[in-house]
């Protein structure tokens, strides 16, 4: 890697190369980021997930000492499959000042940008630390952070912030809604459809459960709790991929959905969930198994982002605000890891470069001028660890 450039676009390029779609493989990714590293003398740990076939990496530069700043960030994508796109996904391509890839706005470009800062962070001679953790999995249920929130407080010592750089157009945002996904599944019976007598029918309950979610819905939108910083103001619900039954005639023996809360941070998601089971055990089932006793239904929540709970006037803010150059915090609808690294008691934010509104698109891009801007964050950030 000798001789390479430095600079942010230029590892970029390398970053998003690296076919990092959530269903593979990031480990080619890990290695690079592990490499460059050690081109400048930075120890890094790898984290490998139970198959050995994802990581996490952590890494530290100056002293470890209470104090320091973590930059963080997932390094895999959701697919393009069926998207079409018109510059190749993984190349970057740049056009008018824009530069197309997949990842380029979440989140590669955060990540490019704090490498390339790596040489400016040495040269600093830092007083006090400054980290990096950088995940698999986060498209699919944050599953890198979960695995490394225990090594990263074992291993860093006390930050005064974490910097979450999903793209917010570098403005700082305090505060997100909190998301549970679940998985409902349903056990019928299979009939003759001119006998539904003689059977269940799980796409019919399915419907049930999608009503009652509505009015879980419904409720969260009349009485509340609201937060209006959010829009919605409300803790909102969606139902998503459902597949049941296999022919019009026949009636179906089994049914699955998944579905979704945002919560806004002030709302009890346990008791929410509690309300659903509570159907579920209380008025479903009993209904289901006096018919037929093997019948039954089920819920389990297999995905889930704590909320980031703002903390106006914080250190954490206030160092954030001044890295950023900004004056005033935001929220964001989106979910990000930053809820779970709260959970351990790390302050932090979420800022970094690129627009939301790009993510997940054909030709996904994010604009030269917002990495210019988060190239300053990172110069900021060096000067305020070595003074």
């Amino acid at each position: 890697m000798a001789g390479e450039t430095h600079t942010t676009d230029a590892i970029l390029e390398r970053l998003v190369a690296f076919d990092t779609t959530s269903r593979l493989s990031n480990l080619e990714l890990i290695s690079y980021i592990q490499s460059y590293l050690q081109d400048f003398e930075i120890e890094s740990e790898i984290q490998l997930n139970e198959e050995g076939s994802k990581a996490n990496i952590i890494a530290t530069i100056g002293p470890n000492v209470p104090g320091g700043v973590v930059l963080s960030g997932h390094t895999d994508v959701v697919p393009v499959d069926g998207q079409d796109w018109t510059t190749e996904p993984f190349k970057l391509t740049e056009k008018d000042g824009k530069l197309h890839a997949r990842g380029s706005a979440d989140m590669k470009g955060f990540i490019a940008s704090a490498l390339a800062a790596v040489p400016a962070f040495k040269a600093a001679e830092l007083k006090r630390p400054i980290h990096f953790a950088f995940t698999y999995d986060e498209e699919v249920g944050c599953l890198g952070i979960q695995s490394l929130l225990p090594l990263m407080k074992d291993h860093i010592a006390a930050p005064r912030l974490v910097v979450v750089g999903e793209p917010t157009s570098m403005q700082v945002a305090n505060a997100h809604k909190g998301q549970y996904v679940s998985k409902t599944r349903i056990w019928g019976r299979e009939a003759h459809s001119s006998r539904p007598e003689d059977g269940i029918n799980a796409v019919a309950v399915a419907a049930e459960l999608i009503t009652f979610i509505g009015s879980l819905g419904a409720k969260a939108r009349i009485h509340g709790p609201h937060d209006e910083s959010f829009d919605p103001t409300y803790t909102s619900f969606n139902v998503g991929p459902i597949s049941g039954g296999s022919a019009f005639n026949i009636i179906p023996n089994y049914c699955e959905f998944d579905w979704e809360f945002r919560a806004v941070p002030t709302a009890d998601p346990a008791a929410i969930l509690k309300e659903y089971t509570d159907f579920l055990d209380n008025v479903i089932n009993p209904h289901l198994q006096a018919s037929f006793p093997e019948c039954r239904a089920e819920n389990t929540v297999w995905a889930y982002l704590p909320p980031l709970k703002a903390e106006p006037g914080s250190d954490a803010e206030t160092l954030a605000l001044a890295l950023a150059g900004r004056n005033d915090t935001t929220v964001v609808a989106f979910g990000t890891e930053a809820g779970h690294i709260q959970s351990i008691d790390f302050p932090a934010v979420v800022c970094g470069p690129g627009d939301i509104a790009q993510a997940h698109k054909p030709d996904e891009f994010i604009d030269k001028s917002q990495l210019d801007a988060c190239d300053a964050f990172m110069k900021r950030l060096a000067e305020v660890m070595g003074s």
